[in-house]
């Protein structure tokens, strides 16, 4: 028998002191004292305005969580308390009894409490201390470590952004995190099951590592089934540890995005004395990285079932400053956006937090490839007591429980802390104290081929394979590429001949719905975090764009400049396959209304760069590189065609034709010389192959006399919103449409489209407000650059 009885009713949280004082206030387990007092009507929305400041007081606090449960009597059963995330330093105490101390955020908590429940009312309660105050505690005990924040968040196995970033807001969190209940048994427990499963030639071979705790000396039978196939262990009296094996003939295999079908079989161990039964849906697939030398250095090249993949990647980001609000539904939302735009990986960052099993289901379902970094990002970490012990805690949990996912192709050691004790001067700062080496070069990776051996380990990105080498060098291993967006005009990309991208990115503005929910001025004003980020952007325009006017101008100019600048990294790098075999745009994703590097905002809608992101990781690509046209086949077929190329005038008039063919290997590319215009200030060019179109100036936009913007335009109501057709009677520049700025929940199909004179196009606004024909099809709902000419 083995009974879970959750213990998510009847919580109240108090400040231990706090003024004015706030007490027994109703909570949301799972949940955090932020959202429990924004739910009592203590504080305002810590999303809006500046009320991040003014709530850094919940972060200095301690927090009392109590509940009162009604209990029929313990009988002769083991009975344990279950704590799944405790967020982050606890005492838990049961009818006035301590029963232990945490202080980790990404583990679980397990405590017998059979002897001290009584039948009748029990009081549980979780006393939380600041996290700040054992942050600080710990950094005085064994010494300051450099970051790049003054927050002490290397000090506490806690989520790092939690306590502010350069797109995230400082909101220190407290709270029962992820459920909580009483699990009851007898004779036994599946302690923990451990699944190591790959391929061997056509068939699949699972090993199941099964460790059971007991409550009683009598033989135990364990038995494992998949695909049909079953397999039996026996336990002697005393015995905890079996290992079952099992072979599955020909099994389908599970696939990335794009290379086939994802397969998958449900993996069932029963122990059989007591019932008690643990299933995942499990995929048979192979996955290994391919870092071989060459003569300009080695390869990164993840390879899936043999298969080499190029990585068209996005990095994650905690969704919600508050996890325990983060649905199965918006996760959802977000791995769609991910997948319609040509995304195949997922990268779960370092300054984040090991997601939900919901996260990894999902990817498995879909085929999203999972990067999963351990939390470690952009500061030395001390390798002392306690923390020692609480990282390879805290690893061998999170690595059995994520390794049954087929999804998760590589562990990371962690985010950008080599190149820290490289280039950020920690060296000479530390004096010789510990920063986190052992934790990346010996602890983890010996985690992982003990715990997850058919899965490969890399100590961190940037890494380039050899500590006596350069984190960052290009021609190994991965490479952040920030000093564009930081210092330099984005056609410096083209300046990186990188062998795996593992970051890189351009800022632009949220949409203009989610800036006006996040900011009661007039304009509006988003929250920006980077240093001189808001200068940043507007150096960025450089030559490509002009300078905007208005409040409306600046909107649209910056997010098309992000779009633009992205497309350009990702079309540079992809030109580069089979040299360079990935890139991973930073970021999919934003936790609120900020501007940053995302493509999706806070509120999930699809900014410019989304839609720029969807072309350039499109299946087949033309992008012009190097005074070539490059036609990029990402398929498992060949590419075959008449590569029409079109120099047009201004005017729309055709000036040259010719007709390429072209026979493109599948995963590979091929360059076609790019015509010569006779004057690039007055020229465009037009590259079509079958479905594959792209427009190319040769010059940029403040070097180009666009015309006055004239079109026609066109508004059909249909059964879920609008057709909006525009004709254009000019050439129209990166000609976009914003619904959300007359409805929120209104979206549109497609962003940021050129049309020559005579073309036209047909835009599909999504909402069910009716709106405004004329408001939809003038400024600043219908823009295009011919505008700020």
């Amino acid at each position: 028998m083995s009974v879970y009885r959750p213990l998510d009713r009847g919580w109240a949280v108090t400040a231990v002191a706090a003024e004015p004082p706030v007490e027994r206030v109703p909570a949301t387990v799972p949940g955090c004292v932020h959202t429990d007092l924004l739910a009592a009507g203590l504080i305002d929305d810590p999303y809006l305005d500046d009320n991040e400041d003014r709530l850094a007081w919940i972060g200095r606090t301690s927090w009392r969580y109590e509940t009162e449960f009604a209990f029929g009597g313990p009988g002769d059963d083991q009975i344990d308390l279950v704590f799944e995330g405790l967020d982050t330093v606890a005492t838990v105490s049961l009818n006035g009894v301590e029963l232990g101390s945490t202080a980790n955020m990404h583990r679980t908590y397990r405590f017998p409490v059979r002897d001290l429940l009584r039948t009748g009312s029990n009081t549980l309660a979780v006393d939380f201390e600041s996290p700040f105050d054992h942050a600080e505690r710990q950094r005085a005990a064994v010494g300051d470590r450099p970051g790049p924040y003054p927050a002490p968040y290397q000090f506490i196995r806690k989520v790092a952004c939690n306590f502010g970033w350069d797109w995230g807001p400082a909101l220190v969190t407290a709270g029962i995190w992820r459920p909580v209940g009483l699990h009851t048994w007898r004779i036994a427990r599946l302690a923990e099951v451990r699944p190591e499963i790959t391929l061997d030639g056509r068939d699949g071979l699972v090993r199941v590592h099964v460790a059971v705790e007991r409550a009683a000396d009598v033989p135990l039978t364990v038995t494992a089934a998949v695909a049909g196939t079953v397999a039996a262990a026996s336990l002697a009296a005393g015995e905890h540890e079996a290992v079952l094996e099992l072979r599955v003939r020909e099994p389908g295999l599970w696939w990335p995005r794009g290379y086939g079908a994802q397969a998958r079989y449900p993996l069932t161990v029963t122990l059989e004395q007591t019932g008690e039964t643990w299933t995942r849906l499990v995929g048979f697939r192979s996955v290994r990285l391919d870092t071989s030398p060459d003569a300009e250095g080695s390869a990164f090249t993840l390879v899936v079932n043999d298969e080499p993949v190029f990585v068209r990647g996005a990095n994650w980001i905690p969704d919600d400053c508050f996890p325990a609000r983060t649905t199965h539904d918006q996760l959802a939302e977000r791995f769609a956006q991910a997948c319609e735009a040509n995304v195949n990986l997922l990268r779960v960052w370092g300054g984040g937090l090991y997601e939900s099993d919901a996260f990894y289901d999902l990817a498995d379902e879909l085929g999203l490839l999972v990067f999963q970094d351990f939390p470690f990002a952009c500061a030395a970490y001390p390798e002392e007591e306690p923390l020692s012990s609480e990282v390879a805690a805290e690893a061998c949990e999170q690595v059995v429980r994520l390794a049954p996912h087929p999804s998760l192709a590589l562990w990371i050691g962690n985010n950008e802390n080599f190149l820290g004790y490289a280039d950020w001067g920690w060296e000479e700062r530390l004096e010789g104290r510990t920063w986190g080496a052992a934790y990346y070069l010996d602890v983890l990776p010996g985690i992982v081929a003990e715990l997850d051996p058919t899965r490969p380990y890399w100590p961190g990105t940037p890494y380039s394979g050899d500590p006596g080498r350069h984190p960052n060098a290009p021609e190994h291993g991965t490479v952040h590429i920030w000093d564009v967006w930081n210092e330099r005009d984005y056609l410096h990309y083209a300046g990186w001949r990188p062998r795996f991208v593992a970051e890189f990115g351009f800022q632009g503005p949220p949409t203009h719905a989610t800036l006006r929910r996040g900011s009661s001025q007039k304009p509006p004003v988003s929250h920006q975090k980077a240093a001189d980020g808001d200068a940043k952007l507007l150096r960025g325009l450089g030559d490509h764009l002009p300078r905007p006017r208005s409040f409306d101008d600046w909107h649209y100019l910056t997010q098309l400049n992000q779009a633009r600048a992205v497309a350009f990294g990702i079309e540079r790098f992809r030109a580069l396959m089979p040299y360079c075999m990935g890139v991973i745009v930073w970021q999919l994703n934003d936790c609120w209304p900020v501007t940053s590097w995302s493509v999706v905002d806070g509120e999930g809608r699809r900014k410019p760069a989304w839609y720029a992101l969807r072309r350039a990781y499109a299946d087949r690509l033309l992008t012009v590189q190097d005074g070539d046209v490059v036609v990029i086949n990402d398929c498992p077929h060949p590419w075959l065609g008449e590569l029409e190329l079109v120099r047009h005038s201004l005017s729309g008039e055709p000036l040259a034709k010719e007709f390429v063919p072209v026979q493109v290997p599948p995963r590979g590319l091929a360059r076609v010389p790019l015509p010569v215009p006779a004057e690039p200030e007055a020229e465009v060019l037009v590259a079509v192959l079958g479905e594959a179109r792209t427009v190319h100036f040769f010059a940029e936009d403040t070097a180009i006399a666009f015309p006055p913007a004239a079109f026609e335009a066109e508004v059909r109501p249909v059964t879920d919103g609008h057709l909006v057709t525009v004709t254009a009677r000019t050439i129209l520049r990166d000609l976009a449409l914003f619904p959300d700025r007359l409805d929120p929940d209104a979206t549109v199909d497609d962003l940021l489209i050129t049309l020559l004179p005579g073309e036209r196009a047909v835009f599909h606004v999504r909402g069910s407000r009716d709106l405004d024909p004329a408001a939809l099809t003038s400024a600043p709902v219908l823009r295009c650059v011919n505008d700020l000419r």
